[in-house]
């Protein structure tokens, strides 16, 4: 009994291997993107093959959820990870930072798969909702900390992400999406006050002596 339980634990841990190197596989692939982002280079990467692919994902779409939803969830596990580092401000940047890998990912797949998937809406709001919940845990510690101005919202920290990866798709983009998010976060943070430098006194004028009247004499 023990070895008919252990046979037919075996083929399904293979299985869920397979699927992980997938995914991962997939990840790698589509954000590369290019020519090469096709699902047999997946196959191939993962080193599995076609048909594989096609017995855990039997549609491009499945792939792209999988690899959406893994994203999405490894960010909010982040997050969780991130809200007891030392430096609140860096904790955010590196979340945000590692949400531009997320976005080459996404805008891969769409583009080497042509997707139409059916559940968008329902993936969008999925995804908004976990990474606002994500954001706004260190959002709130930095603020708390007295080291990010307290009047903006997760929500406005996703748009301004957003807005610098889809600004930009020509080749090396990343590298300016993570400058600007940089610049953007150093804006956030409260500056000290200046000190008001004491005002320096006037030098004394020296006095001036009066020339002595002279006598006029008629």
């Amino acid at each position: 009994m023990d070895d008919q339980a252990a046979n037919v634990r075996k083929p399904r841990a293979d299985a869920v291997r397979n699927r992980e190197r997938v995914i991962e596989a997939a990840k790698a692939v589509f954000s590369a993107g290019g020519s090469e982002a096709s699902l047999e280079a997946v196959a191939k990467r993962a080193g599995v093959g076609i048909g594989t692919l096609y017995r855990h994902f039997p549609t491009r779409e499945a792939l792209f959820e999988a690899v959406y939803r893994r994203e999405v969830e490894q960010l909010g596990e982040l997050a969780e990870q991130l809200k007891a580092a030392k430096d609140p401000v860096e904790a955010l940047r590196r979340w945000l930072h590692s949400n531009v890998e997320f976005v080459a990912t996404k805008k891969g797949m769409l583009a080497a798969l042509a997707l139409a998937v059916q559940n968008q809406s329902e993936l969008h709001a999925f995804s908004l909702d976990r990474l606002t919940k994500a954001v706004g845990l260190l959002l709130d510690r930095a603020v708390a900390a007295g080291e990010i101005r307290s009047d903006i919202s997760p929500e406005d920290l996703l748009r301004a992400l957003i807005g610098m990866c889809y600004m930009h798709d020509q080749p090396g983009w990343q590298a300016t999406a993570l400058r600007l998010l940089d610049v953007f976060i150093d804006g956030l943070r409260i500056q000290p006050k200046a000190k008001a430098a004491p005002t320096a006194a006037k030098p004394s004028q020296p006095t001036k002596k009066r020339a002595p009247k002279r006598t006029v004499r008629h």
